[in-house]
């Protein structure tokens, strides 16, 4: 079982000719609401490629807990470690341009008092995945860490949003995901150089001592397993109406093909495709795929 210690978030999306620059004022579409939070996102992701799903997290007492809810509770993700806490549930603000590229600012509510205490004692008796990303408070985020390792669990840890974390953090990680910008400012910090993305992912897969993955667009993903050999897998080509939750997509499909036993080139295959697939359409959550649209483009790309 797969389960995701994360944020809670509605997403208000409106749609630009251009993304503003600084104290620039442009105009937009009607606002459109989307549930979204980048553990909601990745738990929902998982749950429709296929697999079994718990999300921990918080939200508040107000209308917009319900909104932020129905994708998932539509999905049967089980949600009964999702406690209301505080007035306000997390908000994200999203502008779109006309290539799809957004612009996001997050008001978090009550993602921030989300607590790893909120795991049930018994989750990872099994082992199992726990995924973790930036969007709660860092201290719990690491604590649900410590505790998952020490049951035994794999432990994926999206560092977005981005921050600059020491190297013994990732103590209890097991895989780091990464985008291409989010792999240069990782090595950046270390003083680690390379020549391409491929270079920094093996880099920093050696320096971590964990397993690296990098989505770079519409290249797809390499990654590198402790410094080892580059794996590469492709995405299939698509028109971008919206990239909001293409990582998270990404994501949560490549931990639902780890906990199915899939092999680390097989599961990032299927996330790539699942990731492609999600910039195809708008909103975050409602642009999710299922396991059965993953398998024809596969199906598609492999005849």
């Amino acid at each position: 079982m797969i389960t995701v210690f994360g944020s809670i978030n509605l997403d208000l999306v409106t749609r630009v000719a251009q993304l503003p620059r600084p104290g620039e004022t442009v105009h937009g579409s009607d606002i459109a609401q989307f549930p979204g939070g980048k553990g909601a996102n990745q738990a929902l992701a998982a749950r429709r490629a296929g697999a079994e799903v718990r999300l921990v997290g918080a939200v508040g007492q107000d209308d917009f807990a319900g909104q932020a809810l129905s994708e998932l509770r539509a999905a049967a993700v089980d949600l009964t470690a999702v406690e209301e806490r505080g007035n306000t549930t997390g908000v994200a603000v999203i502008t779109v341009d006309e290539a799809g590229e957004n612009t996001i600012v997050l008001s978090p509510g009550a993602n921030l008092r989300c607590e790893a205490k909120q795991i049930p004692g018994d989750a990872f008796a099994s082992g199992g995945i726990l995924m973790l990303q930036m969007e709660v408070s860092e201290q719990e985020t690491f604590a649900a860490a410590r505790a998952a390792k020490a049951s035994g669990a794999s432990v994926i840890l999206s560092l977005a949003p981005f921050q600059p974390l020491a190297r013994e953090a990732f103590s209890d990680i097991s895989v780091l995901l990464v985008n291409e910008t989010e792999a240069a400012d990782l090595a950046g910090q270390y003083g680690i150089a390379g020549a391409g993305h491929e270079d920094v992912v093996q880099a920093l897969a050696g320096y971590l001592g964990v397993t690296v993955i990098a989505t770079v667009g519409a290249d797809g993903a390499a990654a590198s397993e402790n410094g080892g050999a580059v794996i590469r897998v492709p995405s299939p080509k698509v028109e971008p109406v919206d990239t909001t939750g293409a990582g998270d997509t990404f994501a949560g499909v490549l931990a639902a093909g780890l906990d199915a036993g899939e092999d680390l080139a097989s599961a990032m295959g299927r996330a790539a495709v699942a990731g492609a697939l999600a910039c195809t359409k708008e909103g975050a959550q409602p642009s999710f795929p299922t396991g059965a649209e993953v398998d024809q483009v596969l199906a598609e790309l492999t005849n």
